[in-house]
């Protein structure tokens, strides 16, 4: 079965997907992820590159990709060096998306459908890409490495 032309995400709270829905313009999807740049071999110093995004993806009613707000709250080294309260990391990343979603319009969280997105920031790769391996068809939603495939019902794997 091939990819579908616009892929279905199950919004599921308390997981991974907790935070997509449907606003006043259309669809959402938004995450507190870690990443690497593309490319980056990890070796000595590599808590210096891992960065934590806070990512919204904003999409049509139709699922078309319309834009992103992407912004990165520190690095996993300034993570553990701060590791709790207030200021740490983690908590300015959820403090920010919290922010973001509350600026959406009549915003409830529910499933939904969009179509292939890619953007790219501080070189790593932000997007829902698709492929396809020995016959069968995938996607994966990216940095967050969430992936789709059949049955095609919005459910994902890690």
């Amino acid at each position: 079965m091939a990819v579908p032309e616009v892929i279905p995400i199950a919004y599921m709270p308390r997981h991974r997907t907790e935070s997509i829905g449907r606003y006043a313009d259309g669809q959402f999807l938004a995450s507190v992820t870690y990443a690497f740049p593309e490319g980056f071999q990890p070796d000595d110093g590599w808590e210096e590159h891992k960065r934590l995004y806070t990512v919204l993806h904003l999409f049509d009613a139709e699922g078309h990709y319309r834009d992103s707000e992407i912004w990165c709250a520190g690095t996993w080294a300034e993570q553990q060096r701060n590791p709790d309260g207030d200021e740490s990391v983690l908590a300015r990343a959820r403090v920010h998306l919290a922010k973001l979603l509350r600026s959406l319009p009549r915003r409830s969280y529910t499933d939904i459908a969009v179509r292939p997105f890619r953007v790219t920031v501080d070189g790593v790769l932000f997007g829902l890409v698709t492929g396809e391996d020995e016959g069968e068809a995938w996607a994966e939603l990216y940095p967050d490495h969430l992936g789709f495939g059949e049955p095609w019902d919005g459910t994902y794997d890690t």
